[in-house]
């Protein structure tokens, strides 16, 4: 009940009163009288009942037992056949479904930060493969600063370098300012690449916000020959009618003519996208490092009538960054303090600094997230932890709620985007070794496990971060309260849900996977004798 509150704290949410987190139309929960009967029987629920919410609408009550979890969610799920946004929208106006996004619909969300550590190690790894370590003496240019886009000037910066990013929205720009993941903003292009070409030269990490559509600023700057050192795009383009803003419109009229025209705003945002991404393919024709952060915008130009070949020019950046992490079972492990105390988060940060002292990229998210990361709602951390090393966390962090050195529980759980949580081909899933990108029973399965092994709230998703047909994926959520059935909660749960991360790859024939199954004890009964 916390967690759901915290997704719509006015410091978390996009439009709380809305009900709507993140991602432009990712819902907490279906509608405000759902809300209140979904608190109404989480206050009243029974150690052994399990409450079933369908698509944000709590629907049934049961009596389970001790170790099966309190809430089981599904969200946005729809038969293939109709898995389109056009059936969505449909049966989202009759009121019978919602977008729950990733952690939205799955009350884990703890704003910017759950995305900022991800963005981070992707930009840190990009820098190791071709900047020599660092980002310094770089400029990223790029797009969106809402709900995930928000993080982007923040990680660039905590590499070491220059971020340009681009956003319709004045309000958004102004709030990454007020919570200090932005440094500067303007709504002039010339001052905007002054501030930027002064702090590549200088070797400053600066982050601008510049007031703009990308369909329009960034074809003007490959124009102009202007050109940055890498570039992406976190824009809301995976929804095309609620989300991606079409060049021409200010966001007061995109959102008239969603209502009145909505047919013609999907055919303008498109050819929008076309126009974005065909001048991301000329930075990448001009040297630039290029690389898709998952929200389909690929996809969208296509449809806006982009040559296959010119849109799908530069790979997502699972592929290009993050794979080689997923092998390991590594990906976003995040926890938040139900006290409301930001002592106890300071106290996990040192927990997880003592506990992998030898992990010097995680020693740096730590340090730098004390300093720079302003908390959202409830005070929360993220890491990217792998497997072995999320459960030493969890396990830790329920010791110190039982010795009294933290003062309340601390809520574990993780962002969607996991090594073995998702099907998503254009993205967590692209370009698998196998060809097994669109294969959904993993998600599916790892959603079971984590049920089976006593995580306190489980749900599975459709469409997340890329849209409506083009993934599944599956959520967890633990409590460590300090008592023994916290502890082995913790002990199944963070085992078993990296665990699926390892043999998702490892079955695809990744060697660092089956190398990791081998050394850590993960069993595979395919390669045993």
């Amino acid at each position: 009940m916390r967690m759901l509150m915290n997704n719509l704290d006015p410091d978390v949410a996009e439009r709380p009163e809305d009900l709507v987190v993140y991602g432009g139309t990712g819902r907490a929960a279906r509608s405000w009288e759902a809300y209140d009967a979904i608190v109404r029987t989480l206050k009243t629920l029974r150690d052994d009942e399990t409450l079933l919410v369908q698509s944000g609408k709590p629907v049934g009550v049961f009596q389970t037992h001790a170790m099966a979890p309190r809430v089981l969610i599904s969200n946005s799920m729809l038969v293939p056949k109709w898995a389109d946004w056009d059936t969505f929208r449909e049966l989202e106006a009759a009121g019978l479904t919602m977008y729950g996004q990733m952690t939205a619909g799955s009350w884990i969300y703890i704003g910017t930060q759950g995305i900022l550590q991800g963005t981070y190690e992707t930009l840190a790894e990009c820098a190791h493969q071709r900047f020599g370590g660092t980002l310094q003496g770089t400029i990223t240019l790029t797009g969106g600063l809402g709900g995930m886009g928000g993080a982007q000037p923040l990680a660039v910066t905590m590499n070491g370098g220059v971020a340009l990013c681009i956003d319709v929205d004045p309000t958004r720009i102004e709030r990454r300012i007020k919570t200090r993941y932005l440094d500067r903003e303007t709504d002039d292009l010339d001052t905007a690449l002054g501030w930027a070409d002064e702090a590549r030269s200088g070797g400053e990490a600066v982050s601008i916000g510049l007031l703009g559509n990308c369909a329009e600023v960034e074809p003007e700057l490959l124009r102009r020959g202007w050109r940055p050192d890498i570039v992406t795009d976190q824009t809301s383009a995976h929804d095309p009618l609620g989300g991606y803003v079409p060049a021409g419109l200010a966001p007061d009229d995109a959102v008239a003519l969603r209502g009145t025209d909505p047919e013609g705003y999907q055919h303008r945002a498109y050819a929008s996208m076309a126009e974005h991404v065909a001048a991301m393919v000329g930075f990448l024709d001009a040297g630039a490092v290029v690389f898709d952060y998952g929200n389909n915008l690929r996809a969208g130009a296509e449809l806006g009538g982009l040559p296959h070949d010119r849109a799908y020019a530069y790979p997502g950046f699972v592929p290009a960054f993050v794979r080689p992490l997923f092998c390991e079972g590594k990906g976003p492990f995040r926890w938040a303090a139900l006290s409301g105390d930001p002592e106890d988060i300071a106290k996990t940060d040192r927990a997880v600094s003592e506990l992998f002292p030898d992990d010097a990229r995680l020693q740096r998210w730590i340090r730098l997230a004390e300093e720079r990361v302003a908390y959202q709602g409830l005070p929360a951390r993220i890491c990217w932890l792998g497997y072995g090393e999320r459960v030493r966390a969890g396990l830790r962090f329920n010791e110190m709620v039982a010795s009294g050195e933290l003062s309340a529980p601390i809520v574990i759980g993780r962002d969607h985007l996991d090594s073995g949580s998702v099907a998503s081909p254009f993205r967590e899933t692209e370009d698998m070794m196998d060809g097994s990108d669109a294969i959904a029973d993993w998600p599916i399965l790892n959603a079971l496990i984590n049920a089976s092994a006593g995580a306190h709230w489980v749900s599975v998703h459709h469409g997340g971060g890329v849209g409506i047909g083009y993934s599944i994926h599956a959520g967890m959520v633990v409590v460590a309260d300090g008592s023994d059935n916290a502890r082995e909660r913790l002990e199944l749960v963070l085992t078993s849900d990296p665990g699926t991360g390892v043999i998702r790859h490892a079955d695809a024939g990744y060697e660092r996977a089956l190398e990791v199954a081998a050394e850590r004890g993960v069993r595979i009964p395919m390669r045993e004798p």
